[in-house]
């Protein structure tokens, strides 16, 4: 007998009578059965811009039989939609309209089954990703969402992402928890060279505690590309400093893409300031307002340019207790030096030379470092702390780029916010 819509008394109960038994027309109910369980689906698979996916869902009519697919079901927008691969860092969502989201959405990747944090808008109409997504992998939403009159649809999108030509590493020149200096520069090198700097620029969180007005600067290129963050005005004492480079994912042009983000958290110590006069033969060391140590030197003679000590604002780099020094122009190799802190790459060192401790506070004879006895050397040397300036005045040749590294205090305010790569933006 054939089975008509609402005919309980010939085919038993209703095909909309979920989890029951079907005594008759078993072939013809079971047909009827699974078109009802399947909803129509669409697959959208993500890329550029937003694109609405309408997923139409089967209804119950009243009498028990099958309605006609609903034009009123829930559709979902997906963003980034159909075309491209997108990058690890770009935000992967969905929205639906038409409808609520059932609880369990998700962004699952298919290669290893994790989920993917996400995040809903305050009126949950849209599911946003809230962490970065992995390289060359594929991601698919599932879950579903109820509409108008018992429809409802599922979620079947997916968003590849990029497999790069290249992933770029970069290092940081203070780690987390240090002590610095109120001069310190922080100084990302890079692996290789940078060819979209705004866009890795405005990747660049910068914190400081109190407020400190400071700027980025990309330096020239020294086997990769340079960026420098240094503060208008030397930090106050007890600044807390926290940097975060989001730079995983993070297209850096030319087909290179960030391996990896990058922290550096740390805190700038007491007031330290190195007013080097070379006339004056002397070094005194500023804590604060007062003299904390006042000590005969010997600077560079400055017969030859290569003696000169150089005039600006140096900064302590590193130091050492002992330090094998060479110059070849001056004629001598591997020197044992005792208690030796760099403050220029150029070779320019405060460092304990016994030599010259007859000329010390009377004339300068060095080929260019700041020389102190043994004693007073070491004085200094336990007072230092990476980042302190060193403010060198009364020579001849000032300090430049050619003199290493860390030259960002030669450059005025104007001239070291004209080198940020948004500058101009």
């Amino acid at each position: 007998m054939g089975c008509s819509p609402g005919s309980v008394s010939s085919c038993g109960p209703s095909p909309c009578s979920w989890g029951r038994s079907f005594p008759r027309c078993a072939s013809r109910i079971h047909t009827v059965f699974d078109f009802f369980r399947a909803p129509v689906r669409r697959r959208a698979f993500l890329g550029g811009a937003a694109a609405t996916v309408a997923v139409a869902a089967a209804a119950c009519t009243r009498d028990g039989g099958i309605g006609e697919t609903r034009a009123d079901a829930p559709t979902f927008e997906y963003a980034p939609a159909a075309g491209q691969r997108i990058g690890p860092r770009d935000t992967v969502s969905v929205r639906v309209r038409g409808g609520t989201f059932r609880p369990g959405v998700a962004l699952t990747n298919v290669q290893t089954g994790k989920k993917v944090e996400l995040t809903a808008s305050p009126d949950g109409v849209t599911y946003s990703t809230a962490e970065p997504l992995g390289f060359g992998a594929t991601y698919r939403w599932s879950g579903a969402a109820d509409g108008e009159g018992g429809t409802w649809s599922s979620l079947d999108g997916e968003v590849a992402v990029v497999s790069p030509d290249a992933t770029m590493s970069v290092q940081v020149n203070i780690a987390d928890g240090a002590e610095v200096g109120i001069a310190a520069p922080l100084i990302l090198k890079f692996a290789g060279t940078v060819e979209d700097k705004a866009a890795v620029e405005k990747a660049l969180e910068i914190t400081t505690t109190p407020h400190t007005e400071g700027a980025w600067a990309w330096l020239p290129e020294d086997n990769g590309s340079r960026a420098h963050w240094r503060p208008r005005e030397y930090y106050r004492p007890g600044t807390k400093v926290s940097m975060n480079a989001k730079l995983y994912g993070l297209d850096h042009g030319g087909g290179q893409y960030g391996a990896s983000d990058v922290t550096s958290d740390f805190v700038v110590g007491r007031s330290q300031i190195v007013k080097a006069s070379a006339p004056s033969h002397r070094i005194r060391v500023m804590r604060g307002d007062q003299v904390y140590l006042d000590l005969p030197c010997s600077y560079g003679e400055g017969d030859l340019p290569r003696n000169v000590t150089r005039s600006g604002i140096h900064v302590v780099s590193e130091k050492h207790e002992d330090f094998a020094m060479s110059n070849p122009a001056a004629g001598y190799f591997n020197v044992r030096e005792r208690w030796a802190v760099r403050i220029s790459n150029n070779g320019e060192f405060i460092h304990a030379n016994p030599q010259t401790v007859g000329n010390q506070g009377a004339s300068n004879v060095t080929n260019g470092c700041i020389n102190l006895s043994l004693e007073d050397a070491q004085r200094y040397f336990e007072s230092a702390l990476f980042g302190d300036p060193v403010e060198v005045t009364g020579t001849s040749i000032p300090l430049s780029e050619a003199d290493g590294d860390i030259y960002d205090w030669t450059l005025d305010w104007p001239t070291w916010q004209s080198m940020s790569a948004l500058s101009k933006n």
